[in-house]
């Protein structure tokens, strides 16, 4: 008896009908792209509730981890122009 192997895992994202960006809502197991896209529509909007949908391999997604933070974020810090620090600020400009 041969061992089938595993589809490929996809990380989904929708935008909703209100939304401007897509929020993730979940994951799931697909032969394909257009499996996926279309178990994503059955399962993560059922109720109409979306306007896009983005199926993504879940080995293609290269992120960043929270250990890496200080090294990763680092160079912006030495950048003192970006920081308006030594700008002098007027009494009648509110809310800074």
């Amino acid at each position: 008896m041969t061992v089938q192997p595993e589809w490929p895992l996809y990380e989904i994202f929708v935008r909703g009908k209100r939304g401007l960006n897509h929020v993730h809502v979940g994951s799931l197991h697909a032969a394909d792209d257009e499996m996926a896209l279309r178990h994503a529509r059955d399962v993560y909007t059922r109720r109409n509730e979306g306007v896009s949908i983005w199926a993504v391999r879940a080995d293609l997604i290269v992120a960043s981890s929270p250990d890496e933070k200080d090294p990763l974020f680092a160079p912006a810090g030495d950048k003192v122009y970006r920081h308006p620090t030594f700008y002098a600020i007027p009494d009648d400009v509110p809310h800074m």
